[in-house]
């Protein structure tokens, strides 16, 4: 072996780099623990654990900070398997540590593969409504829909990104272009007075009688962004005017172009699955004579277009729904009780960590019986 290859053998199953990444997990926990007041729980998780190296804004330019989770995780897991080749030999005293190691392997490989693979969104049913679609917590979309044909409606989507980095885009379906002129990650609407000498940005809709007005990013649990955006509509012979979008907005604004009629909105990211929930009933159960919550319940009618499912399911606490890969659970309530809040959840990797953690246990179990039955043995007394 070259002298090269032996010092990264070295290096990877040292115990001092064991050591040393315990030691930045702990500085890392802390850290994010720290900043997690500037930017709630998910900002944490995409900046601090879900990245290979935590960058800090400083005067416009962005500084290495501190090794990323990835980073850590992934030199714990190289350092964990490469001790285990160079250093460990399998013997049967040894197993129940063997098992405790896999363990551990599963949970960073489980860790890893939840942060790539894992979507989160969710579903808002009012009491009698259908939906086939889920939606973003934190990723909207530009919608522009074609709604000529009274038989179906096409909708082509733009992601957020392209109007925040103010990019034209150009797609075969559509007969015009879309500029973005302006886009606010965090706004919210005001109504122009008549006497405002300022002229309007927008030439069409909402814009003619609203302005979007800057606001902070907010990253609390309990506030969303309403982000909005000026897009100009150009199309071969000339402008068609500007709109403003705004997921404030609830209501699409409409114009025709080429003898077709559109809609546009701004709207939260949507999944469509094979699949349709119909609220059939929400209960909000309370403790007699208080208000504390006793239990959220959702009847849901799930059916498939094949026909294949056509039934009821009650999804409360602790009782998701798990159907075609993906997990509804009972999140919220909303419009006096007449509205239910589902969480979405797509995650391959959801048995990961029960398989980790039963591993780990297993391994503790067998390795404690080792040492028990050794330490018994040696405290018998010898017979005579």
């Amino acid at each position: 072996m070259s002298e090269v290859l032996r010092y990264f053998r070295d290096f990877f199953v040292s115990l001092k780099l064991t050591v040393v990444l315990i030691a930045f997990s702990i500085l890392l926990v802390f850290a994010a623990t720290l900043d997690q007041t500037n930017l709630g729980i998910w900002g944490i998780q995409q900046k601090w654990f879900r990245t290979f190296i935590v960058f800090q804004e400083v005067r416009g330019i962005a500084l290495p900070l501190f090794p990323g989770g990835y980073l850590i995780g992934g030199l714990m897991l190289i350092n964990l398997v490469a001790a285990h080749i160079y250093r460990f030999r399998f013997v049967w005293k040894k197993s129940g540590i063997f098992l405790t190691h896999l363990g551990l392997i599963l949970l960073l490989v489980g860790e890893l593969l939840s942060g790539i693979w894992q979507e989160e969104y969710f579903m808002r049913l009012n009491n009698g409504e259908t939906k086939n679609y889920a939606e973003s917590y934190r990723t909207n979309e530009l919608a522009v829909t074609d709604t000529t044909n009274p038989g179906f409606d096409e909708v082509i989507t733009i992601p957020q990104d392209m109007l925040a980095r103010h990019t034209s885009v150009k797609l075969p379906k559509l007969p015009f272009r879309i500029v973005p002129k302006v886009f606010y990650p965090n706004s919210t609407l005001q109504s122009r007075s008549a006497d405002n000498a300022t002229p309007a940005i927008a030439t069409l809709g909402a814009g003619l009688t609203l302005d979007a007005a800057p606001q902070p990013v907010t990253y609390k649990q309990d506030a969303t962004n309403n982000p909005s955006a000026y897009v100009e509509l150009v199309a071969p012979e000339g402008s068609i005017g500007t709109f403003l979008v705004s997921t404030a907005l609830t209501v699409p604004q409409s114009f025709t172009n080429a003898g077709r009629t559109w809609k546009i909105t701004l709207r939260p990211k949507r999944i469509y699955r094979p699949l349709s929930l119909t609220l059939m009933k929400f209960n909000h159960d309370r403790y007699a004579g208080t208000d504390i919550p006793k239990n959220f319940s959702s009847r849901i009618h799930l059916k498939t277009p094949d026909g294949r499912d056509d039934r009821d399911v009650v999804i409360y606490m602790n009782n998701p729904l798990r159907y075609a890969g993906l997990t509804f659970y009972q999140a919220g309530f909303a419009n006096n009780d007449m509205t239910t809040v589902l969480q979405v959840v797509r995650n391959p990797s959801w048995l990961l960590p029960y398989v980790a953690c039963s591993v780990m246990t297993a391994g503790l179990l067998i390795q404690f019986g080792i040492h028990l039955v050794g330490f018994v043995k040696r405290r018998r007394p010898a017979t005579a």
